[in-house]
């Protein structure tokens, strides 16, 4: 199982970094991206951070991909920060989308989805047609979230990227432990968001997964 969009104390999560790994690795996790929140006070010694327990997370069998999730910053400012967050070393760059149950400023999907250097629309609410079609040229994955509020439009999200042909992803969205999926759990979400079962295995694991190829 993989997860691409979890947080820690670096940011507004509960656990240490090494902490959040082991109980992943317990689920039955291989593949962990940490993305804690981000914007320009704190983006570079996020990745520092994160980068620092690469030994530990090979020591536990996981592979880490450093991440960061920009998070509430003025549209125009989007990419030039995931560009920045590459140019320093960030494997996965996502963007806390407009969802319903925060005041995330309009026009911040529309930025991610023009942006090259985004990997992740994370819950991105009421996405239009054309947003989506955008992240669809762009190889940017649109997600499926566990996560209560934010999950609230997962149907819409299922439905417009099946339209525009995006990418998907099922991510926790994790910041307590409570919020680990196991892998039931993936699947339930997956399907109550409406995905096709023909393509849960492709979605729910990193074999034959699109979106994870960019990282093999």
């Amino acid at each position: 199982m993989y997860d691409f969009h979890t947080h820690t104390l670096l940011s507004d999560g509960d656990l240490l970094p090494s902490e959040l790994l082991r109980r992943m690795k317990v689920i039955g996790y291989t593949t962990v991206a940490i993305t804690d929140h981000v914007d320009r006070s704190n983006l570079v010694w996020t990745i520092r951070a994160i980068e620092r327990i690469r030994p530990s997370a090979e020591e536990m069998g996981i592979r880490l991909l450093a991440g960061v999730e920009i998070t509430h910053v003025p549209p125009p400012e989007i990419p030039g920060l995931a560009r920045l967050a590459k140019d320093e070393g960030a494997e996965i760059v996502v963007v806390h989308g407009e969802t319903p149950v925060e005041p995330v400023a309009p026009g911040t999907n529309h930025a991610a989805c023009e942006s090259p250097d985004v990997d992740i629309l994370a819950h991105p609410g009421l996405i239009t047609p054309e947003d989506a079609a955008s992240a669809a040229a762009k190889d940017i994955a649109l997600e499926i979230t566990a996560r209560g509020g934010h999950n609230r439009t997962n149907g819409h999200v299922a439905k417009t990227a099946k339209q525009s042909g995006c990418l998907l992803v099922i991510d926790s969205d994790a910041h307590h432990p409570g919020d680990l999926m196991s892998e039931q759990d993936r699947k339930i979400i997956a399907l109550g968001a409406g995905v096709d079962r023909e393509k849960l295995e492709s979605l729910l694991s990193i074999k034959r997964n699109a979106f994870y190829q960019r990282f093999t």
